[in-house]
């Protein structure tokens, strides 16, 4: 099932989208039969998981950290992440940037953006991603590669639509404005339930769990 769900997708993404595998809870041997059915490229959102799986599984594949990330929890993940996509907060980016330093490494990050109605999201708003990247140049240890953004819960497709035009028109109107940060043109958008709408609002990444391992039980 996890290959031919694999198939499906490849053949409906456009081939400029990447595809995140959610493999958040999934046990060792459902991500080796989708990492042989050819995806390298998941995604983890608990840190001791993410730790975890990392040494156990095959060294070329791509782990990108997509959940609420602790400070106190750093060791667990920038060892290990190619891409942070949910820093949403001052605190977090200044201590992954220290992070960095102490260990001489650049982290790639995406700023989580607060795009959905719920006031519960994580996230940055727009006036605040506009001061971290004013003052990029103070985090020495951080590669500011784009924007991740989850759209409002709701069956309305128009209100999702509408979030996610949002971010994509706002990271748009930054690279306009911040031609240096030439790495400053992913776009995380778009889940299992929605990712055909997110494609078409110009999402580079898709985050998909379910749609290929299946709901979970």
């Amino acid at each position: 099932m996890i290959t031919e769900n694999l198939e499906q997708l490849r053949k409906e993404l456009p081939a400029n989208v990447r595809l995140l595998a959610v493999s958040k809870f999934q046990p060792i041997d459902r991500i080796l039969e989708a990492y042989q059915a050819g995806q390298r490229l998941f995604g983890e959102n608990r840190p001791q998981e993410l730790a975890a799986k990392a040494v156990q599984l095959p060294q070329d594949i791509e782990w990108h950290f997509i959940g609420h990330l602790q400070t106190n929890k750093l060791k667990m993940v920038l060892p290990y992440a190619a891409l942070v996509e949910s820093v949403d907060s001052q605190h977090l980016l200044e201590a992954v940037d220290d992070w960095g330093k102490t260990h001489d490494k650049v982290i790639p990050v995406l700023l989580e953006l607060h795009i959905g109605a719920e006031e519960t999201k994580q996230g940055f708003y727009e006036e605040e991603v506009l001061d971290i990247l004013f003052n990029a140049d103070k985090y020495k240890f951080i590669r500011f590669c784009g924007l991740m953004g989850m759209a409002s819960h709701t069956d309305d497709e128009e209100m999702v639509r509408a979030d996610f035009i949002r971010i994509s028109s706002y990271l748009d109107y930054l690279r306009d404005l911040f031609p240096e940060l030439e790495d400053f043109k992913e776009l995380s958008i778009g889940m299992s339930e929605d990712w055909r709408i997110a494609v078409g609002c110009g999402s580079t990444q898709v985050r998909i769990g379910s749609a290929i391992f299946g709901p979970r039980v």
